[in-house]
């Protein structure tokens, strides 16, 4: 006997995957914060500290296909919404306690991510020792473009990774320089959480985060994906 609900439930978020009709479901969005010194650095921290992460809801989403430019809204509450572009790991096969040397076997493709962050009040958190979720985790905080799987990615762990606003560099740099590398973020989440297929692990941001505003153009790139635009509106 089907279930029945007391409303309709909503549809299965799911991203695109590059050159097939078939989407990828997400369950989970975990997030790795500080994972690039010269942006741990811009925040006020160094060294190499223990991954920590975060999560953000699986509908805060903004789906965008190649070649497209997607929309998000500028949100609420905030005088001072940042960029921060990333390479976002897809994870096809879960697991628990996966080893460093394991991880690249769970692993179905590559995108890039936008983890968009309503830095004043972020900030306001960190100074009460409150969680960051209504800085991190509001709808259309995540913008991503199609999922690219592993054997078509190429080298996207070393690739180069930028973002520009309005035809200006902002963010530029190498997936290479994450202080944790996408295996060993894969060990570390892995020992906290039973990871799942449709996970998605946005795995860091490099230096040169910035405040964007309505009207702002957002183009992000780790080389060999597609490009994630979006405009602020």
């Amino acid at each position: 006997m089907a279930s029945e609900f007391v409303f309709a439930p909503p549809a299965t978020v799911s991203v695109p995957v590059a050159g097939q009709p078939a989407r990828f479901p997400v369950h989970r969005i975990y997030c790795v914060g500080r994972n690039y010194e010269d942006h741990a650095k811009e925040m006020g921290f160094t060294g190499r500290e223990p991954p920590f992460f975060f999560m953000k809801p699986a509908d805060a989403l903004v789906t965008v296909d190649a070649g497209q430019t997607g929309t998000m809204a500028y949100p609420t509450l905030t005088k001072n919404l940042h960029h921060e572009i990333e390479l976002v790991v897809a994870i096809g096969t879960g697991g628990k306690n996966i080893k460093a040397a394991d991880a690249h076997k769970h692993i179905y493709g590559y995108a890039v991510g936008l983890d968009m962050t309503r830095r004043d009040l972020q900030n306001d958190m960190k100074k009460q020792g409150r969680p960051w979720d209504i800085g991190k985790s509001f709808e259309q905080s995540a913008p991503i473009g199609p999922i690219v799987p592993v054997a078509q990615a190429g080298n996207a762990e070393q690739a180069e990774i930028s973002l520009q606003v309005n035809g200006t560099d902002r963010q530029r740099s190498t997936v290479g320089k994450l202080i944790w590398n996408v295996a060993e973020t894969i060990e570390h989440l892995s020992a906290a959480w039973e990871l799942q297929p449709g996970d998605l692990i946005f795995t860091g941001t490099p230096e040169g985060v910035a405040a964007v505003v309505a009207g702002d153009t957002l183009v992000g790139q780790v080389a060999g994906l597609p490009a994630l635009t979006v405009k602020i509106v």
